[in-house]
């Protein structure tokens, strides 16, 4: 079988230069993937026509008794499939050719008669996994840096290349399910708890054990379903069962706009009645209609600019970020408190200051009562929960902190105290230790102002919750260091953050396209709109809340705080609403006093309701009659044109930056790619038509400031008459 359509790396090696067989004693063959144009091999074009060649050449020698399948280096694997030529294709029959094809391979070596056996280590995904899945047995090295799954649903697609039925076979259905649907990578121990794989063994003795299994010198007990494999996964009853009880968690998570999950959880279900021809058409088909469509383009795009982030944060050849061993954080309220556990968490000596005893006894309890937690659900190993607990300590006096490579302040939002702190702190870190703020609208350039060494200071904002939310900006000021900009940011990616770096501007980035939105949010309810029918537009949207809904969970008076900042900032555009005043009190400030435009009862079952007394507040009704596109627009579209200001501004260095910032910091829609990916899928004259639109609109007219807000600026207006693309 030919493969066609799958693109070629700019740097493809000669045919044949992919795969290396060995024979370490008659009988045997090791193949092992070692393509020399990627430092970990990947399931690419030129990789899976050398294993085609190989594996057909395997076929014809009788007397095999053993095949070994393993990486050039014990955890070096595979890296799954080539995500990036995948994204190239357009053509539904090109995809349809490399699934195939990639079939025709996996099917043979099932099929092989000698024993074959998948030695693996390291990253293990996706198209690697499904190779490993098409061996007799597969053993795995038992080290922190082996991970293995099937992530496919989060690009936008399904395990196609065999494992959407093969993985059911290997742990029954229910098992197949869960490991599907969430794209877990599980650690090695944890996959040979579920059956993912036949055996652990030492790095250093991965291959010499695989290959005593494939030579049948070693036995290897694979565990049977028995009774499970009738009862459930050969049972239609329980297969429909099982399949109503996962399709309505999945409808309800994804609420209809990730189509990936639905076609893969047919598929497992399917696994049990229909032949390997058949599942191997449904799977082709399956990946050829969701490879090509936009949710798998902006998820994969999404993917990439993660990837890119991560990159970043390695450094260069010229420069490679130190791995920071001690550090400190000032302030022990909600936000320092969980940014000094979460790096205690990662192997770093915490300090954390704050004048409050109290503070710090509060930080200090949630930080082992969320570690405490992980060990009991076996998240982390016992001895690495007690170290983790142990490496955060606290103090009232800024001591401790004189070997430190980094602290954060995290204090009051106030230009004053900020400088006094850093002030205080230059006296008695190093000179190489990196000041950070993790200031929400402060500028980060006035706080280096008068400190020695003011290349060091630099912002790291993280968002809140901390251990929950994704993203991380990291603020440049003018004096900021292109290097201290790349450490922070590979702090944040060794925290589990994805870095995004931006300018030292009024609300940097996400703050900053939040506002108008929020703001609109609240013009609209004052004028009538419905809170509910708000909040679920945007949902319908595929934002993850509502509007007023996030509102209560930044609290009310932070954002009321935040819209004056940005409205000193950048003037009539940003002239936030007063009519959210009423409502507030001391009592009523969103979910942290439990009320603010929802109730929001103790304990995590309890869901928050709309508060009863919303219509009271309403000042007018002008926004009854709006239609649900125009409510959606002017949400929408206001963030839109500050994201074309930010362009212009340069706040960010891409908009693929911008759109990754989004996607981890607002929980923009996925699957419409982030908010520049969303505007030019409308059409960039269609989103200037309809921002003039709403700009002349009476009410929009007669309120202060007038269409500023909606006037399309510069940057969008470019965009729509020279017809330039982004991505």
């Amino acid at each position: 079988m030919e493969m066609k359509g799958f693109p070629i790396p700019e740097n493809c090696p000669e045919p044949g230069a992919c795969i290396r067989v060995e024979r370490p004693e008659p009988g045997l063959a090791v193949v092992i993937l070692d393509p020399p144009h990627r430092s970990l091999a990947v399931l690419d074009a030129p990789l899976l026509t050398d294993l085609d060649k190989v594996v057909q050449e395997l076929q014809q020698e009788r007397d095999l008794r053993g095949i070994v399948f393993a990486g050039r280096e014990p955890l070096q694997f595979a890296a799954g499939a080539d995500v990036a030529g995948i994204s190239q294709i357009t053509e539904r029959e090109d995809a349809l050719s490399i699934v195939r094809f990639v079939h025709s391979i996996f099917n043979r070596i099932e099929s092989l008669k000698a024993t074959t056996v998948a030695a693996v280590g390291g990253a293990c995904p996706g198209g690697a996994y499904e190779l490993s899945l098409a061996c007799d047995y597969i053993i795995a090295a038992d080290d922190p840096k082996t991970r293995i799954g099937l992530p496919e649903t989060q690009l936008g697609i399904i395990p196609g290349w065999g494992g959407s039925h093969r993985l059911p076979k290997r742990i029954g259905t229910p098992g197949a399910l869960d490991a599907i649907l969430s794209g877990r990578l599980y650690p090695a121990r944890t996959a040979w708890k579920r059956g993912m794989v036949d055996r652990l063994t030492y790095p250093e003795r991965l291959r010499e054990q695989a290959i005593e299994i494939a030579m049948g010198r070693l036995p290897v007990k694979t565990r049977k379903r028995g009774m499970a494999r009738w009862m459930i996964d050969r049972n239609p009853i329980a297969g429909a069962i099982i399949g109503a009880k996962v399709r309505k968690q999945v409808e309800s998570k994804t609420r209809g706009f990730y189509p990936a999950p639905i076609v893969a959880m047919n598929l497992v279900l399917e696994s049990f009645s229909a032949n390997q021809e058949q599942m191997v058409e449904r799977e082709a088909k399956a990946v050829a209609d969701l490879s090509v469509g936009p949710v798998c383009k902006s998820l994969v795009g999404i993917f990439f600019a993660s990837e890119a982030a991560k990159k970043y944060a390695r450094g260069s050849k010229e420069f490679r970020p130190r791995k920071m061993q001690r550090g400190g954080v000032i302030g022990g309220g909600t936000m320092g408190g969980a940014i000094a556990g979460s790096m205690a968490e990662k192997g770093m000596d915490m300090r954390l200051v704050d004048l409050s005893r109290d503070a710090l006894d509060v930080a200090l309890l949630d930080h082992a009562d969320y570690i405490g937690k992980k060990k009991q659900r076996r998240r982390m190993k016992p001895h690495l929960a007690d170290a983790a607990i142990d490496r955060l300590t606290a103090s009232e006096k800024m001591d401790g902190l004189e070997q430190a490579d980094i602290v954060l302040e995290a204090v009051a939002e106030k230009m004053a105290v900020k400088k006094a702190v850093f002030a205080e702190l230059a006296k008695i870190v190093p000179s190489n230790c990196l000041l950070a703020t993790n200031t929400s609208s402060l500028s980060v350039t006035e706080m280096a102002e008068g400190i020695p060494n003011p290349e060091r200071v630099v912002g790291m904002h993280f968002f809140n919750p901390v251990r929950k939310m994704p993203l991380v900006e990291v603020v440049k000021g003018k004096e900021t260091s292109e290097e201290a900009a790349i450490e922070i940011a590979a702090l944040a990616s060794r925290m589990g953050k994805t870095p995004v770096v931006v300018k030292d501007v009024a609300g940097f980035l996400v703050n900053r396209l939040l506002g108008p939105y929020l703001d609109e949010a609240i013009r609209l309810f004052l004028a009538g709109a419905d809170a509910d029918r708000l909040d679920r537009l945007m949902l319908d949207f595929g934002m993850p809340m509502g509007p007023l809904r996030l509102l209560d969970e930044v609290g009310l008076d932070i954002a009321t705080h935040a819209a004056q900042s940005l409205s000193e900032a950048y003037g009539e555009r940003m002239l936030p609403s007063t009519g959210i005043q009423a409502l507030m009190t001391v009592k009523r400030l969103g979910a942290k006093t439990g009320w603010g435009f929802y109730r929001h009862p103790k304990g995590r079952k309890n869901k928050p309701e709309l508060s009863s007394d919303l219509a009271s507040y309403q000042q007018e009704d002008s926004a009854r009659s709006l239609s649900d596109d125009a409510i959606v627009d002017r949400l929408v579209l206001s963030m839109v044109n500050e994201a074309g200001r930010c362009m212009e501004e340069e706040v960010t260095a891409t908009a693929t930056d911008l759109d990754l910032a989004t996607v981890f910091g607002m929980g923009f829609a996925p699957f419409r790619g982030g908010l520049l990916h969303y505007a030019e899928a409308e059409g960039w004259a269609s989103i200037v038509k309809r921002l003039e639109a709403i700009a002349a609109c009476p009410d929009i007219m007669g309120r202060p400031g007038g269409g500023a807000k909606f006037s399309p600026c510069d940057w969008l207006r470019s965009m729509a008459d020279e017809n330039k693309k982004l991505f």
